[in-house]
């Protein structure tokens, strides 16, 4: 499955990003965030992160360098 995913996105990536002519306002793009976060995490989690990074990315945020975190519960899992 995760080689399908990545398929869609190489194929996203090389015909149809170029063809759509917008700027992603974050680093790394938002296909490969989904990219990054699929290889991390899974299809399905990966994959609704990815949807969550899209959906921020629009004109009202800031943008920036948005890396895929490490892992999802931070610190705070080594503590309990």
């Amino acid at each position: 499955m995760k080689k399908v995913c990545f398929l869609l996105l190489r194929f996203y990536k090389t015909f149809l990003s170029p063809a759509l002519s917008t700027k992603c306002i974050y680093v790394p793009t938002c296909s490969m965030y989904t990219y990054d976060a699929i290889e991390k995490y899974g299809v399905l989690l990966g994959i609704i992160m990815g949807a969550g990074r899209i959906l921020r990315c629009n004109h009202f945020s800031k943008g920036g360098y948005d890396p895929v975190p490490e892992n999802l519960r931070g610190i705070a899992k080594w503590t309990l």
